[in-house]
């Protein structure tokens, strides 16, 4: 009897011995619940580009507020809401200062997804970096195709969440054939068949061109009836254009497509009115609906164009109107000024990466991407195609709704205010040439 409880004793020792083991296994291969989830945000916070960085990062850090005042993010790994904790990387302006802040974020922060990227040539000179570490990143700055379309790297992580230069470049192509070509040739007689003279002024980086390649590919592709009458470039963070300017005054247009940040913008109008005596129709990409724009084009940016798919100051009526508004005050509360379209799209972001980690229901980043491949979610503040923020099986690129703005000056307040003329269902008012148009002659 003292020997079969011996062995009984034995048993149960090991059995114990066993289970602490089986135990101390199934706690390594689970990881400690994490006391907040990081989201990092690749912003410009310092450089030229420095405005339309701190709209995105606050924009972010406002979307961020509202999910945590929620409880945070639910993740069915651990049963529970987690918090956001938002780490902020300035790519300073520059390529270099955006390989550094990538690094940080991924290496030494140790983030769990990653949203921004403002100019394309800085945010594809760190996608190596992405890359290799295999971070999501949801991209909501940078225009240019070659963020998810280049094959020199695996870019399978990243996922474009605002719209290429080859989606607004043939948008605002087919507006100036279908709307400004018709306004000329009936307010000056003109012949129908009459060529309409274009000219391109454009960001000498891969932004600026994708807009440029846009253009010639939409009018080429649809036969459309445009002269390129010039095509003039520019580096980056210039701040004189006046020679491009005058050489495209000799070349006589009819208007002048800009394809620039909004601090070159909102000095290209000025001098191409004030100083060379440029009196065309202007069109700028949507970028450029943005405070910082509106404020320095003053009186010379009337009857000017924009593409756009947010502004801080008009908005079509329609389903997302009152969320749009509603974001544009709580921002305006928060932070003393309105957001800009990065900005949107980059509070969007932060939202897209929350509810990618709920659907995936773990911080690992393979099932984080996975669900952004997989992800239908509804539209918060933007129009988007189908009404549904989602990304396409090939590039990784979300789809929106664009229109065109004309601007109006408000001598009360020194600056001018869009109207949206474009497309018809959205529109609030004509296109209209102003008195001082006068167009190009060959």
């Amino acid at each position: 009897m003292k020997l079969t409880a011996n062995f009984t004793i034995l048993f149960l020792v090991i059995v114990l011995i066993a289970a602490l083991f089986a135990g101390c296994a199934q706690q390594a291969q689970t990881p400690a619940q994490p006391k907040e989830i990081k989201i990092g945000a690749i912003v410009s916070m310092t450089g030229p580009n420095s405005n339309i960085g701190k709209s995105m990062w606050q924009s972010a850090f406002l979307a961020a507020d509202e999910i945590n005042a929620n409880g945070g993010i639910f993740v069915k790994q651990y049963n529970t809401k987690i918090p956001i904790a938002l780490v902020q990387g300035d790519d300073e302006s520059n390529q270099k200062g955006g390989q550094n802040a990538a690094t940080k974020l991924i290496t030494e922060d140790k983030v769990d997804i990653l949203v921004g990227g403002y100019s394309s040539g800085v945010t594809s000179a760190y996608q190596q970096t992405v890359a290799e570490y295999k971070v999501p990143y949801i991209v909501t700055g940078a225009s240019s195709p070659i963020i998810t379309h280049r094959t020199d790297i695996d870019t399978s992580t990243v996922f474009h969440h605002c719209p290429t230069t080859d989606a607004y470049g043939k948008y605002t192509t087919n507006f100036i054939d279908q709307v400004i070509r018709p306004a000329v040739n009936k307010k000056f007689s003109f012949p129908a068949d009459r060529p309409f003279r274009l000219a391109l002024l454009y960001q000498d980086t891969a932004f600026g061109q994708g807009v440029q390649a846009a253009v010639n590919e939409t009018i080429t592709k649809n036969n459309l009836n445009i002269q390129l009458v010039s095509q003039q470039k520019f580096k980056m963070s210039e701040s004189d254009f006046r020679t491009p300017l005058t050489v495209i005054k000799a070349a006589n247009p009819d208007a002048l497509y800009v394809a620039a940040a909004p601090n070159e913008g909102a000095q290209i109008v000025p001098q191409a009115r004030r100083d060379v005596g440029l009196t065309t129709i202007f069109l700028a990409v949507e970028n450029n609906d943005a405070p910082e724009y509106y404020k320095g084009i003053g009186q010379y940016g009337e009857y000017s164009i924009i593409e756009s798919r947010f502004s801080p100051y008009t908005a079509p009526t329609g389903l997302v109107t009152d969320a749009q508004n509603a974001f544009k005050n709580n921002y305006f509360t928060k932070w003393g000024m309105y957001p800009d379209m990065m900005g949107a799209s980059t509070y969007e972001g932060t939202y897209i990466a929350a509810k990618a980690i709920e659907n995936a229901g773990t911080l690992n980043k393979a099932d984080i991407r996975q669900a952004l491949v997989d992800l239908r979610m509804p539209q918060l503040i933007e129009y988007m195609k189908d009404g549904t923020i989602s990304f396409s099986k090939d590039f990784r690129e979300s789809q929106f709704n664009h229109w065109m703005e004309q601007l109006y000056y408000n001598s009360t307040i020194g600056e001018t205010r869009p109207k949206i003329v474009w497309p018809d269902n959205l529109k609030g008012t004509d296109f209209a040439l102003p008195a001082w148009y006068k167009p190009g002659s060959a």
